[in-house]
């Protein structure tokens, strides 16, 4: 059994996060308070990062709740110094970063021929500036302190396939998503930092509630969307976290610059 490595001797060794720390941007939305409370439960050390002061203060009690520790800090990464003092305050929290989860977005819908450009500009400046100015920051500290870091942007199904529901803004934005994790995984590669993300289809979240209403827009939208997924329901949060700790753990070590689509289907239905 000499030969036999400590991942082969202890399969769920290769998903170990504890004592890593890992800044999550976004960490007030469904998808960055899910990663919040899986990682924190699982001993990852976290700095939780959002915009909403009252929301963000709830997701650090949840945490803190689960047995989690974390630090929280009301701010967006809407400039490069915003990104800076947010890697900064990570490191006067615990003096290193290990992981990076890019989860925060935004959208607003409307055709391009009704859509105002600066509406168009806003979901494109959260979803893309904003990721682009973390990456910089967090990737130049990880090439600098030798650190093998692990990266996880927030994509969708969008980045590959258009909707007729006017989301020219959103999805060029989650292209664009795509083309960043690809671009940064080739970067970086030769320094051991691995760059991914994962694309949903819908899933239930504060900003596709109304999706779940009782209503015409709501039930025509739900049967547009399953009407593509081969599973037969929309997603949770909780369909996404297995997606997530793999990607956060050494059990991804030798994967870089994929784009995970967590969707039912949809992508092959």
């Amino acid at each position: 059994m000499d030969d036999v490595s400590l991942h082969l001797r202890d399969p769920l060794s290769m998903f170990e996060v504890r004592g890593r720390v890992a800044i999550i941007t976004g960490a007030s939305g469904a998808f960055g308070r899910a990663c919040a409370l899986m990682l924190g439960a699982l001993g990852n050390k976290l700095v939780l990062v959002s915009g909403s002061e009252r929301e963000l203060a709830g997701v650090l009690r949840d945490v803190e709740s689960c047995g989690g520790e974390a630090f929280a800090m009301t701010r967006r990464p809407d400039s490069l110094k915003d990104s800076e003092s947010i890697r900064d305050f990570a490191l006067d929290c615990y003096g290193r970063i290990d992981q990076l989860v890019i989860a925060s977005g935004f959208n607003k819908a409307g055709f391009i021929q009704d859509l105002d450009y600066e509406d168009w500009q806003t979901v494109m400046d959260a979803n893309v500036r904003g990721p682009w100015y973390m990456a910089k920051t967090v990737g130049t500290y990880w090439i600098e302190q030798e650190i093998k870091g692990k990266m996880l942007l927030m994509s969708s199904v969008r980045g590959r396939h258009g909707a007729n529901s006017g989301y020219t803004g959103y999805c060029t934005s989650k292209g664009a998503t795509d083309a960043l994790t690809r671009v940064l995984a080739t970067e970086w590669g030769k320094y051991g930092i691995t760059v991914n993300a994962i694309a949903p289809t819908v899933f239930r979240s504060n900003l596709t509630a109304w999706i779940w209403a009782d209503d015409p827009i709501g039930e025509a939208t739900r049967k547009r969307s399953l009407s593509r997924i081969p599973l037969g329901r929309l997603g949770e949060v909780e369909d996404l976290m297995g997606m997530a700790l793999y990607l956060l753990s050494p059990a991804s070590d030798f994967c870089t610059g994929q784009i995970m689509y967590v969707d039912g289907g949809f992508t092959v239905g």
